[in-house]
């Protein structure tokens, strides 16, 4: 018996394209189902070492909710690479600027930090409201 496995073409037109709304939702229990989907862990034919995963298309990011006092507590953290160039960012700050960016650091987060993580990455699309442009697309609605 030989081990089937896809192609690459084969992969990249059985991909899906499913859309969840984040609101309300917290923002670790978004992230966890978003991860599935990207990887394709969902998927039976899951293979670990390829990008079987679907797009996934985050709405509404702007409501998505912190549980206990990370909204207040939680800092990001980046360092502009120059001596003393560490700068933080609270929850509520990075809300107010860029709500999209709290949703794409924790899916990212929990995806491999290898190149077949940074594909997986590729496959999300987050927006602050409820408009988005993969409607040609037909995402399926899935509630998590």
């Amino acid at each position: 018996m030989s081990t089937y496995f896809p192609s690459g073409k084969e992969l990249a037109d059985g991909r899906k394209w499913f859309v969840v709304d984040a609101k309300g939702k917290t923002v670790g229990r978004l992230a966890t189902e978003v991860a599935r989907i990207l990887s394709g862990k969902n998927n039976p034919a899951w293979t670990p070492f390829m990008d079987m995963g679907d797009h996934c298309v985050v709405v509404n990011a702007r409501y998505a909710v912190f549980n206990g006092s990370k909204n207040d507590q939680k800092m990001y953290r980046h360092h502009t690479l120059y001596p003393g160039g560490l700068r933080e960012t609270s929850v509520k700050d990075m809300f107010e600027k860029n709500p999209e960016r709290v949703i794409e650091l924790a899916v990212k987060g929990m995806l491999p930090k290898t190149k077949l993580g940074r594909a997986m990455v590729k496959k999300l699309k987050v927006y602050a409201d409820a408009e988005h442009r993969h409607t040609a697309q037909k995402p399926e609605a899935i509630e998590i």
